[in-house]
């Protein structure tokens, strides 16, 4: 673990109404300041329910969260200022250009003008994208569309980023590219929290990882002490499927 505890997840629950079974189900989890956290599990594991909750977009049915000693319950503002996301779902508008799309974005951070036209440039340029910048981006890839999307949540230089499978359905190219960028926003300092299918990217990228299923962790360590701890496995996705077993899983949450 890299530094102090930046978010404190304690005996968290969420029951969907309507369902018999909780999506989160008393879980509780710490991720330190510095770290890349990765979050995985199978479908209707509950991944995407937690980071809901950890971004104020549904409220749990009971349990506390904390972000930088903030209560999730009353700081929701000043949380806010600090966090920055990027769900699996494009947020973008086709009609318009890149720059467009991440000036409309940067402005509801409050972010000057003449700031906000340099650091989307910077960015553009840093993921390849500045010959694209007068594009309208229902004429992009996938990749490009998603390595948008990822500027798009961070033009307020975050603290922490919660990221839901931020290169799923991609190029091999565009995902090098997202996942080096992830990689040097850490370095400066930028703490991530990242859910994903891909076992072998997150056994690359992250620091630790909490393995949960049916709402519950079953396992939180690095990706090597993992490894190691089941010498009858050769990598995370091995871990993985030992874990959380190999039957499909169809599901929502």
């Amino acid at each position: 673990m890299k530094g102090d505890t930046l978010i404190d997840i304690r005996n968290l629950v969420k029951v969907y109404q309507g369902r018999n079974t909780p999506a989160v189900d008393d879980l509780s989890l710490q991720i330190c300041d510095g770290e890349i956290y990765g979050i995985l599990g199978p479908n209707g594991a509950g991944k995407t329910t937690i980071i809901s909750i950890l971004c104020n977009l549904i409220h749990p049915t009971s349990g506390s969260v904390s972000i930088d000693g903030l209560s999730l319950a009353s700081d929701k503002r000043k949380i806010k200022q600090l966090t920055g996301v990027v769900f699996q779902d494009i947020a973008l508008y086709d009609r318009l250009t890149a720059f467009e799309n991440l000036r409309y974005f940067g402005t509801l951070y409050g972010i000057h003008r003449h700031e906000l036209e340099e650091r989307i440039n910077k960015l553009l340029i840093r993921l390849g994208l500045e010959k694209f910048s007068d594009e309208k981006v229902g004429t992009f890839s996938g990749g490009m569309k998603r390595r948008i999307n990822l500027l798009a949540g961070l033009l307020h230089n975050p603290r922490l980023l919660f990221l839901d499978e931020p290169a799923v359905g991609i190029d091999v190219q565009s995902r090098n590219v997202i996942i080096e960028f992830l990689q040097e926003l850490n370095a400066s300092g930028t703490t991530i929290v990242y859910t994903s299918h891909m076992m072998e990217e997150a056994q690359k990228l992250c620091t630790r990882v909490a393995v949960i299923d049916y709402g519950k962790v079953i396992a939180v360590a690095t990706p090597d002490e993992l490894i190691n701890n089941n010498p009858d496995c050769r990598s995370l996705e091995d871990v993985f499927l030992k874990l959380t077993g190999r039957s499909l899983r169809d599901d929502f949450q």
